[in-house]
């Protein structure tokens, strides 16, 4: 395959006040015309410092290409000036970045900013350009496009303003397409969404994409080829199926033992360790401090690249003719299986909460009624993980908190251990219930050390007689949670994104409460540190007895870490199952449309299934449809779905709303 775009030996180094961060070291990488290459890593990896050199978007104030090629057709980029490189940027290579809503301007009709690009770069009149506007909306498939040319931003969904950054993306008909993690901030199913828009728009058109993302199932679905980034070195890169059945390099055997999908039973695969600080790069392999089978050499000179076929090659010492031969899956499925979890079985259990009728209205400032959670009912047994799962807004959060009681419910009642919430002393209900955050940056005050974070719940129930005992608690905790005692006199911004959620772990544990609500707590976190959060979560419920609410959109994830799980949609539940149970026999046409759109880590699997695409956004929660409120994106709904549906057992244990389950 002719390549369109080539990377020789690129270097890319960043500026600090801390001093010099070589943030990429040496890539080589192709693109063929009408391919995508998908390049995946954890964060700091060097992926998006790539794809910025590509555009010529880095910062010029604190950033340097040091060395390296980036050759596009016959032109090396690197060599243009600015002026020459602001006409091939946008009209032959253009971008579609991870935030649709920070990529375009709030103060502008989005028809506008769609045909910017096009009437600057193809000198287009005004009605030409009005013209390519509509046909690029009905390309990208938002709905009843005339009218939608003249809204602004905050007038779309996360999805729909996404179909309309791509539709800028693709007005100079570009011949390279750099995706960002677009489909991160998105749902499951607005994800399935894209991934089918993005390929049927290259089937059309022949652009090649280079896809960026964490995703490892959305790679499997989107990718011909893949390249596997760490610590500013691409490690291993061959085809999708090369990457997926038979991974060389070891940082790409942990990424995919890392990941479960829907059948994964026992402990999951954690990467150990960090990566490097890229402001002292080692000088052996980066990986070699967190490879169990890293060899002397490894921590004394940089592997090459060794080529294993002629489309795959990987940058590991082990490959070498005189390394030991290592079975890695076989090594790690054995030492996996012997970890199996403590699956708990619901029957029998004493209930710890019961959620009944509960709603949760917000008043808005336009007289309107907000919507967020609207009647749900359900039990959570002493000992067992509940799951919770549905699109973004579909009140999933508001109901934890609520739950929390961080919001007054509107109406309703929760009655926690056959107490109702209303009539219960608060003080006495927080040191029971506690919580986790999606975000552990947000959720710890930046001016507090560790130690008086975790410590903030032991004073407030005064559960420490002296300042010893209270440290001691603290090291205890922060030991529990897989960190050092030291880390207690640092701030929330010396450590990384992993090691804050472990401290907002601590911080609930800190008052030994019964239940812990999580509210998307791997969300934010790279897919081998998502792997190790969920293992200390389910080794302090089986050491604690505790009890868990998990709410995420990472499907695959729930499934795993839940014995029981409930799908939301629109402020209501439609769906209660045992795990296993909902992923075998959904029988709500929205929980099937959620299922099928799981991306899974394995090519051959991806790009054979079928998948249900809901078709348009959530509705508004301020006006929710009549009926069932899921009948306006339902395939099977009729006249009766104009009716409530009630929420009933059809089997044992199993719940449903819908009139034809």
């Amino acid at each position: 395959m002719e390549p369109l775009l080539s990377i020789k030996d690129l270097h890319v180094t960043f500026q600090t006040h801390a001093g010099n961060v070589n943030a990429v070291r040496g890539v080589d990488l192709s693109v063929g015309k009408g391919e995508t290459l998908a390049i995946v890593g954890e964060s700091g990896s060097g992926k998006s410092v790539t794809s910025k050199a590509i555009m010529g978007l880095l910062p010029k104030q604190n950033a340097s290409i040091d060395q390296g090629e980036i050759w596009f057709e016959d032109r090396n980029l690197l060599s243009l000036k600015s002026k020459e490189m602001q006409k091939v940027r946008g009209s032959e290579i253009a971008v579609i970045f991870q935030d649709p809503m920070t990529a375009l301007n709030p103060t502008m009709k989005v028809g506008k900013q769609v045909i910017e690009s096009a009437v600057k770069h193809r000198k287009l009149g005004k009605q030409e350009a009005n013209k390519l506007a509509l046909e690029l909306f009905e390309l990208v498939g938002i709905p009843n496009p005339e009218a939608r040319l003249n809204q602004y931003p905050h007038q779309f969904s996360g999805g729909m303003r996404q179909r309309v950054v791509i539709a800028m993306a693709l007005a100079c008909n570009p011949k390279l397409l750099i995706a960002d993690e677009p489909t991160t901030a998105l749902d499951v199913t607005i994800q399935a969404q894209i991934l089918d828009l993005l390929k049927s728009i290259q089937k059309k058109t022949g652009t090649s994409i280079i896809f960026i993302t964490h995703d490892l199932g959305v790679v499997a679905n989107i990718a011909d080829s893949v390249a596997v980034m760490y610590a500013g070195k691409i490690v291993e890169k061959g085809t999708v199926e090369e990457i997926f059945h038979q991974p060389t390099h070891p940082y790409n055997w942990g990424l995919l033992q890392s990941m479960p999908n829907l059948d994964t039973k026992g402990k999951l695969y954690s990467i150990p360790g960090s990566p490097p600080d890229l402001m002292n790069p080692p000088k052996g392999d980066a990986f070699a401090s967190r490879n169990e089978f890293a060899l002397a050499i490894d921590y004394e000179k940089q592997p090459p690249m060794f080529q294993i076929t002629k489309t795959h090659s990987a940058a590991s010492w082990l490959l070498h003719p005189q390394a030991p031969k290592i079975e890695f899956i076989k090594q790690i499925n054995k030492d996996l299986s012997e970890h199996k979890p403590n699956y708990n079985k619901t029957e029998n259990k004493q209930t710890l909460l019961e959620v009944k009728n509960l709603k949760k209205h917000f008043k808005l400032q336009s007289k309107q009624t907000l919507k967020a959670v609207d009647g749900i009912n359900l039990e959570i047994k002493k000992g067992e993980t509940l799951g919770l799962v549905g699109e973004s807004g579909c009140g999933k959060s508001t109901a934890g908190r609520t739950l929390m009681g961080l919001y007054e419910s509107t109406s309703g009642e929760v009655v926690y251990n056959k107490v109702s919430l209303n009539q219960a002393n608060k003080k006495n209900f927080t040191q029971k219930i506690q919580m986790i955050f999606q975000d552990p940056y947000a959720s710890l005050d930046p001016r507090k050390k560790v130690e008086d974070i975790i410590a903030e719940g032991i004073d407030i129930h005064q559960l420490t007689k002296s300042y010893n005992e209270r440290k001691e608690k603290v090291k205890e905790l922060l030991e529990t949670v897989g960190l050092q005692s030291e880390h207690a006199s640092r701030y929330p911004h010396e450590f990384s994104g992993g090691q804050r959620q472990r401290i907002g772990i601590a911080r609930a544990l800190a008052v030994e409460p019964e239940l812990i609500i999580a509210d998307e707590p791997i969300s934010a976190l790279d897919v081998s540190i998502q792997a190790q959060v969920v293992n200390l979560l389910m080794k302090l419920q089986k050491e604690r007895d505790l009890t868990f609410l998990f709410i995420a959109h990472d499907l695959s994830m729930v499934k795993y870490i839940s014995d029981r799980i409930g799908v939301m949609y629109l402020g209501g539940m439609v769906e209660l199952a045992e795990a296993d149970e909902l992923y075998k026999q959904p029988m709500h046409p929205y929980t099937q449309a959620l299922l099928s759109a799981i991306p899974i880590p394995d090519p051959v699997v991806e790009k054979s299934r079928e998948r249900v695409i809901l078709q348009g956004g959530l509705p508004s929660p301020i006006t929710p449809p009549t009926g069932c409120r899921f009948r306006t994106r339902c395939s099977l709904a009729t006249e009766e779905c104009e009716v409530v549906p009630k929420w009933r057992e059809v089997e044992e244990g199993h719940w449903v709303a819908c009139h034809y389950a």
